[in-house]
C-alpha cells in the first residue's frame, strides 16, 4: 500500500488471479463456498436430474421436439419439480438466453390477480427474438409460477385467458404440491406430471455423492438417517447434511446417525416407547406419568408435530392395538395435529390426546 492506501503495482496484478491450494489445485471461489449445497448441486440439464424417470423421458421428447405444452407439475416437497423445468430450460435456451425468455415467479409471494394482470401478462404478450445461434430456441417464453396452489381463485381465473391468448408466444409451468388446489379450467389446460418421492436408496446415493464431493467424513449409517428423517425430501436431507457439516467442521470427527438425529429434532426412541406403555394402567397412575412424560417433552424442546409423526408410526405397527383402536388413535392425532395447526397449546393438546388414547386402549377392541 502507498501513502493513501492505493495497492501497490504488483499486488494490483495478482488481484484477478485465483488463490492455489497447497497441493496446487485451484481452491473454490468464496462465493462457491457460501452457496447452499441445495444450489450448488442443482441438476444443470435434464439428464443429470435424478429418478422421476417417466417424465425426463417425457420432456426429453418435447426438447427434441421443441413443442412444448403448458406444463403443471405437482408432488411433495424436494422432490425436484423446480429443478426439472430450470434443467429443461437451461437446455433449450442457453444460460444467457435465459434471463430474458424465462420468468420465474413464487406464487406464495406474489399470488394476487394484479400480478397476473401487470407482471405476467406484461411478460406474456412480449415478442421474442432469435438469441444465440448455438441454442436455436424455439418461439415462445415461458413462465414458471412456484407454489401456484397458493394464487388465490380470481387470480388462476385471470392466469387461464393469458394462457388461451398468448399460448403461440407463451409457455406456462404450474408447479404445486397440492394439485386439488388447482382450479380445474386451469389444470385442464395444462400436461399433468406427478413427482414421486424419490427411492431411498437413490436419496442416500445423492447425498452420500456430495458429502464426498465436500469432504464431510460420514459413519456407517449417518447418510441413512439424514434420508430417512427427511422422509422423502431430498432437499431437506441436503440442508440437515450442510448444517451437520457446519457443526463437525471444527472438530475434526465425523458425521454419526446419533448426531443427525439430535440435529433434525428427532425423539430418542426409548421416550416414545415410553409414551405408548402411559396409555396403560390404572386412571391416576396414568395420569401422572403421562404429565410428567409431557413436561419433559416440551420442557426439552421437542415440537409436539413429531411428537405425533413418531407416536403416530409406532402406534400402526403396535400389535396389542385392534384396528378399530388404532383407527380411533389415528382420528384422534389428526384433530390434535389440526389444532396445533390453528395455534393450540402444544403441552395441553398432548396431554389431552394422550388421557383419550389411554381411554381408547381400555376399550375392548
Amino acid at each position: 500500500m502507498d501513502f493513501f492506501g492505493r495497492p501497490k503495482a504488483d499486488q494490483q496484478a495478482n488481484k484477478g488471479k485465483s488463490a492455489t491450494s497447497i497441493d496446487g489445485k485451484p481452491e473454490g471461489k468464496p462465493e462457491d463456498q457460501l452457496t447452499p449445497w441445495v444450489e450448488k448441486y442443482r441438476p444443470k440439464n435434464i439428464n443429470d436430474v435424478a429418478a422421476q424417470e417417466e417424465v425426463v423421458q417425457v420432456l426429453r421428447k418435447s426438447l427434441e421436439t421443441k413443442n412444448l405444452p403448458h406444463l403443471l407439475f405437482y408432488g411433495p416437497p424436494g422432490t425436484g419439480k423446480t429443478s426439472t423445468i430450470l434443467a429443461l430450460t437451461r437446455d433449450m435456451y442457453g444460460a444467457e438466453a435465459m434471463k430474458t425468455r424465462v420468468l420465474e415467479l413464487n406464487a406464495s409471494d406474489e399470488r394476487g390477480i394484479s400480478v397476473v394482470r401487470e407482471k405476467i401478462k406484461t411478460f406474456a404478450r412480449s415478442v421474442v427474438s432469435q438469441a444465440d445461434p448455438r441454442y436455436p430456441s424455439p418461439p415462445y417464453k415461458i413462465i414458471i409460477l412456484d407454489e401456484a396452489d397458493s394464487m388465490t381463485t380470481d387470480a388462476q381465473a385471470a392466469l387461464r385467458r393469458i394462457m388461451e391468448k398468448y399460448t403461440r408466444i407463451t409457455r406456462f409451468c404450474l408447479v404445486c404440491n397440492y394439485v386439488s388446489r388447482i382450479i380445474e379450467p386451469l389444470a385442464s389446460r395444462c400436461t399433468k406430471f406427478r413427482f414421486k418421492s424419490l427411492p431411498r436408496e437413490l436419496a442416500v446415493q445423492r447425498v452420500q455423492m456430495v458429502a464426498e464431493l465436500e469432504g464431510v467424513r460420514c459413519a456407517e449409517g449417518a447418510v441413512a438417517a439424514l434420508v430417512d428423517c427427511a422422509e422423502g425430501d431430498l432437499r431437506r436431507a441436503m440442508m440437515s447434511l450442510q448444517s451437520a457439516a457446519r457443526m463437525i467442521m471444527n472438530s475434526g470427527g465425523e458425521l454419526d446417525a446419533r448426531m443427525v438425529m439430535e440435529l433434525v429434532g428427532v425423539i430418542p426412541e426409548d421416550i416414545v416407547v415410553r409414551l405408548r406403555a402411559a396409555w396403560g394402567g390404572s386412571a391416576a397412575g396414568s395420569a401422572k406419568a403421562v404429565q410428567v412424560l409431557v413436561d419433559e417433552l416440551v420442557y426439552s424442546g421437542f415440537p409436539a408435530s413429531r411428537v405425533l409423526s413418531q407416536l403416530h408410526d409406532l402406534t400402526m405397527v403396535d400389535q396389542q392395538l385392534g384396528s378399530l383402536q388404532k383407527a380411533k388413535i389415528a382420528m384422534l392425532m389428526a384433530s390434535v395435529d389440526k389444532a396445533l395447526c390453528d395455534g393450540a397449546d402444544e403441552q395441553l393438546q398432548l396431554m389431552d390426546m394422550m388421557m383419550q388414547a389411554s381411554a381408547i386402549v381400555a376399550q375392548q377392541a
